[in-house]
């Protein structure tokens, strides 16, 4: 489905776009965001471009800027970046200006700033002549899910790809990463609660959903940022695993030694949940990865295993969160 004779294809559009579409520019690079992915990219990151004695730059809020005592702050100062306050509210006009002093923009926003920022961001990336941009779409396989999946969130994914492809100027990667990990085990989306013991299986035992921890995303959008010849204009999909809400509960009882209570909530349940209670994040996040097709790829064909790169699976994350 994602093989490298597309990645061969997108590289040959990439040289349209710059000369030398072979390597990568480390200068001026702008990371959106520090929270939990934020973090994990600019760990993995930073060492690389200060080792080609450039410097990296991270947006936050103005609140972190300006609080002496705030601990992202503290630790961005010791990673040894430069640290910039803006607003992500702004008007598109605004963070344009902001972009303009970069070559390179990596968006670890998430959706903290409300509906359409992400639209709003990528406009100004491509305003600002940015050159190479990754998008905040570290999630699911937006093509596939497409509109009407009842999550808005999905749609406005949906109509960023859009305006990543309806444009050549700005060279775009998308680092496809399915759910986080940890996400699996929350007690609020409520698929493994480990205090309570349940386990419930969205759509049938046998849907898939693919996850990979933060810190692997950060890894590997690190390793494809850097890669070269340079990837431009794809996805890229990667995984910390694969696997069906029955291999979930297999692996949860196997690690922990003790049974859980095991449900399916079946499809059609979670519509009628969602129909019920059409703006709980939850209830739409349920019935969204209830559906299987887009929330998981296989992992033998990802970035990370053609390239032998190890990645946290499920039990492996399990066992040090129990630890």
């Amino acid at each position: 489905m994602h093989t490298d004779a597309k990645a061969a294809g997108a590289s040959a559009l990439a040289k349209d776009v710059e000369p030398d579409a072979t390597k990568v520019d480390l200068r001026d690079i702008l990371v959106l965001g520090a929270g939990q992915l934020g973090m994990a990219v600019i760990r993995a990151l930073a060492p690389h471009v200060q080792a080609a004695r450039e410097r990296l730059t991270v947006l936050v809020s103005p609140q972190t800027v300006n609080s002496a005592d705030d601990p992202t702050l503290a630790a961005l100062r010791k990673l040894g970046v430069d640290v910039v306050g803006q607003d992500l509210v702004a008007d598109e006009q605004t963070l344009t200006s902001v972009f303009k002093r970069f070559r390179t923009v990596v968006n670890c926003t998430g959706f903290v700033a409300g509906p359409g920022t992400q639209l709003k961001i990528t406009r100004a990336v491509f305003a600002a002549g940015v050159k190479r941009y990754f998008p905040w779409q570290f999630g699911v396989d937006y093509d596939v899910v497409g509109r009407g999946s009842g999550q808005p969130v999905f749609d406005e994914q949906y109509e960023v790809r859009g305006l990543l492809r309806g444009q050549s100027r700005t060279e775009w990667v998308i680092v496809s990463t399915g759910m986080f990990t940890s996400f699996l085990f929350e007690p609020s989306f409520d698929v493994v609660d480990l205090e309570r013991r349940t386990i419930h299986g969205l759509g049938s035992w046998e849907t898939k959903v693919t996850v990979t921890t933060p810190e692997d995303i950060g890894k590997l959008t690190t390793h494809i940022l850097l890669a070269e010849p340079r990837i431009a204009n794809q996805v890229v999909f990667v995984a910390g695993d694969t696997l069906s809400y029955g291999e979930l509960a297999e692996r949860v009882e196997r690690v922990t030694g003790v049974s859980f209570e095991k449900t399916v909530w079946t499809l059609d349940k979670l519509r009628a949940d969602l129909a019920a209670a059409p703006d709980d994040v939850m209830t739409r996040y349920r019935a969204a990865f209830a559906q299987g097709d887009g929330m998981w790829w296989d992992k033998s064909n990802t970035y990370n295993a053609r390239h032998g790169i190890e990645t946290v699976d499920v039990e492996g994350y399990l066992r040090a969160r129990l630890g």
